[in-house]
């Protein structure tokens, strides 16, 4: 039997030219959960992946499957259900899971035959046994799963178009910010992979370079944080040759020991949520963690600097204690801390999240002409009522924050104090090169959707897309 599994793209952030822009290989990241479920399913299934990201699919010209399973974040929500119409007018049956199925389950139900919610991998035997019995029911609730018994992923399935690979180690993230729903998806219990699979896993990867997609690699507390030097370590021993980048929490800075390890082990660079320049805005968003301590978050990331571990750090813009400003306030707290690379989103209402329950609550959801507008929802464009702040405003903050941050003379300071301290220079140069590059072709684009002037609605063409657009406002 065929299966074809698919990752959708978003319409409105082209990513599939990967030939003819070389920076779109560092802009999108394997769709790890397809190929975990490729790996559970058993051989006599006939396996596609098709990530849309990377390449243009005509599908009319591939051999009919049996099953078509699409997986999707809110962004991709719209173009997974134009897929799945266009393989049930063939007559083939369509499941989806996903983050957006698992929290849009009734509206999903609308468009495909069959919907998994949850943690797939728990169900998936049981949806391709009644696949094959012609039983295939309209839902299947899937379980926070042991990762012990999660296989590893089939990367042999997609092997070109991408600069990095991808790895899993936890699940679950504690710290339950309002804007995320990883807490609602995955759990708040910190959960682990066996070291020696994930060491396992990590030699199977044919990129030398890899993502880490943790939503909180290290953890929070004394536990966690000895697990990760435990992990740091195998990998140190297996001497793989690979590097590699994370997302943790500004905790990575407190031991000394643990970023030895990390760099030792391969890391490369951290993406980190600061989220708020102010303490009301963490409160606000619910990153009270970042508060504890008295932080100071300027010796926070010297400390992990003096490693060589260059700083993504992430903000979002757009939160009812954001006042005019906001985006000078940002560039210079940023500056201030010292961050490498600086990543700003638009505070986004997702699906799942507190924030969303809060907005829906205030009728404060403007772009809500579903499904067609989750197409929107890349935490690169404003989605919602702000507070202070019509989206004209809002975009000029945004515009303000990057041209303060990427001036071309801020990033030849920075690159210049890298290379003295040979810091990574050029790593450095090419990431703040790209963010600018990626900022200017925003500004164009906010230009063309009328978004410098006070019309609201959004239109057809493409937003702001950072790295980190389809990531479903998961920044620890």
């Amino acid at each position: 039997m065929r299966l074809c599994l698919i990752n959708p793209k978003n319409s409105l952030v082209n990513l599939a030219n990967v030939d003819g822009n070389r920076w779109n290989r560092y802009r999108v990241w394997k769709p790890l959960g397809l190929l975990v479920l490729a790996g559970l399913t058993p051989p006599e299934w006939e396996i596609t992946v098709i990530d849309e990201n990377v390449r243009t699919v005509d599908y009319s010209t591939m051999s009919r499957p049996d099953l078509v399973g699409i997986t999707a974040f809110t962004s991709q929500a719209s173009r997974a259900y134009e897929l799945a119409e266009l393989f049930r007018d063939r007559g083939v049956s369509v499941v989806m899971g996903g983050i957006h199925a698992t929290m849009c389950s009734e509206e999903a139900l609308r468009y495909v035959d069959s919907v998994v919610t949850g943690e797939a991998e728990s169900v998936w035997a049981t949806v391709l046994d009644d696949v094959r019995r012609g039983r295939l029911q309209r839902t299947y609730t899937g379980e926070h799963v042991d990762l012990a018994k999660v296989p590893q992923a089939r990367h042999d399935l997609l092997t070109e178009g991408y600069a990095f690979g991808s790895i899993q180690t936890t699940r679950g993230c504690p710290l339950s910010c309002s804007f995320c729903s990883v807490s609602a998806f995955n759990g708040t219990r910190y959960r682990y992979r066996p070291i020696a699979r994930v060491v396992e896993e990590l030699k199977s990867i044919r990129e030398k370079r890899v993502l880490i997609v943790d939503d909180n690699l290290i953890g929070t507390n004394a536990r966690h944080i000895a697990r990760a030097k435990a992990l740091f370590r195998a990998i140190i021993r297996a001497d793989l040759g690979k590097t590699w980048i994370g997302q943790v929490t500004i905790n990575l800075a407190d031991d000394e020991e643990l970023l030895d390890l990390a760099v030792r082990a391969g890391c490369r660079g951290m993406f980190i949520g600061f989220e708020s320049p102010s303490a009301a805005g963490l409160a606000e968003v619910g990153k009270k963690f970042n508060l504890l301590k008295g932080r100071d978050f300027r010796k926070s990331v010297q400390r992990i600097r003096r490693h060589n571990i260059v700083v993504v750090g992430s903000f979002i813009m757009g939160l009812d204690t954001d006042e005019p400003g906001i985006g000078r306030r940002i560039a210079r707290a940023a500056s201030s801390y010292g961050v490498d690379i600086l990543n700003v989103l638009f505070l986004t209402p997702l699906p799942g999240t507190r924030l969303w329950d809060q907005m829906a609550t205030q009728d404060r959801i403007a772009a809500a002409d579903f499904p067609d507008d989750w197409r929107y929802y890349t935490l690169g464009f404003p989605t919602a009522h702000y507070r202070n702040f019509s989206w004209s405003a809002l975009v000029r903050e945004m515009d303000c924050c990057d041209r303060g941050f990427y001036s071309l003379w801020r990033i030849f300071r920075r690159v210049t104090n890298s290379l003295l301290r040979w810091r990574r220079p050029v790593l450095l140069l090419v990431g703040n090169l790209s963010y600018r590059r990626n900022a200017r072709l925003a500004h164009g684009n906010y230009i063309r959707l009328g978004l410098l002037t006070d019309e609201r609605r959004p239109r057809r063409v493409q937003v702001r897309a950072s790295p980190a657009a389809l990531v479903e406002g998961a920044r620890t």
